[in-house]
């Protein structure tokens, strides 16, 4: 089974799952095309991350305090340790 990986920002409170190997997807915001999802209807923002060929390569997740539990986020690379 392919491991997915899971990164967090605490200080802007969003995820990023990545698909792909981010070195091959590139980072959040490089994608070829992204599409937000409902806020309303998810009661929040979700982004889904595409590549040129129309491969889903990560999902984006803001106010994720509140969409994931708490051990996932915990166990995610934490961005802004350094």
């Amino acid at each position: 089974m392919a491991e997915l990986k899971v990164t967090y920002s605490q200080q802007a409170d969003a995820a990023y799952i990545y698909f792909e190997d981010p070195a091959r997807a590139g980072a959040p915001g490089t994608a070829a095309k992204t599409y937000p999802c409902d806020p309303i209807a998810v009661d929040g923002m979700i982004n889904l991350d595409f590549d040129k060929e129309g491969r889903v390569i990560g999902i984006e997740i803001l106010d994720a305090r509140s969409k994931f539990p708490s051990y996932l986020l915990d166990a995610a690379e934490h961005l802004d340790q350094g």
